[in-house]
């Protein structure tokens, strides 16, 4: 485990334990020594609160026994373990993509115009993909390339066609241009009408979705 995974796990044991309690502090009896040390460390980062004389003492009359240790978390310590649960997911090495999914990068402009569509759930009669909304939250990005790399199944490939024909159909047509040149997937209304069993999502270029052409 690294340090950080150590690090939100404790927060999630104290948070969890507090919210047990229903008071917010986890009791000595509650942690064993060695994850006492580790919260112990943590309060010198300031993600962590240990109960003073007056809290144990109001603890020990709750508990009806003496409380010599408890710990809580700071608000910086929730807001630490709040943005731990929801990070981006670091994305797999190369090859160890799910089997349904593939591998895409987008450029800026593209990953912009997926970000307005995405934040439309709700509104539109077409939706999202199922999945997608979190595709593009948890992208990665390699800077040196300005590319944004997500792990597309082939619904969320389709969903990504049609929400860039969108913006092509409101301003630009680069970017879908550019994803029906790379990856054989493009939004048609004419051939989504005659097929109804698409459900009015994309129809795949002549490629098809695993396959990519030139840039």
């Amino acid at each position: 485990m690294r340090g950080w995974e150590r690090v939100l796990s404790v927060l999630e044991a104290l948070w969890e334990r507090g919210q047990v309690a229903g008071h917010g502090w986890t009791l000595d009896t509650e942690l064993l020594p060695p994850h006492q040390q580790q919260v112990n460390a943590l309060e010198n980062q300031g993600l962590v609160e240990l109960a003073c004389r007056e809290d144990r003492a109001e603890l020990s009359a709750l508990e009806e026994r003496p409380v010599r240790w408890a710990a809580r978390l700071t608000p910086y310590g929730h807001d630490t373990l709040t943005y731990g649960q929801s990070r981006p997911r670091a994305e797999p090495p190369p090859g160890e993509a799910a089997p349904d999914r593939q591998p895409v990068e987008l450029i800026p402009s593209q990953m912009a115009a997926l970000r307005v569509f995405v934040g439309l759930t709700g509104r539109l009669r077409v939706p999202p993909a199922d999945g997608l909304a979190e595709q593009v939250r948890t992208a990665s990005c390699d800077h040196g390339i300005k590319r944004w790399r997500l792990y597309l199944t082939p619904e969320q490939m389709e969903s990504v066609a049609y929400g860039l024909w969108l913006h092509r159909m409101t301003g630009s047509a680069a970017e879908a241009n550019r994803f029906g040149r790379e990856y054989g997937v493009v939004y048609s209304p004419a051939r989504a009408s005659n097929n109804p069993s698409a459900g009015g999502v994309a129809a795949r270029g002549g490629t098809g979705v695993s396959g990519r052409g030139g840039r």
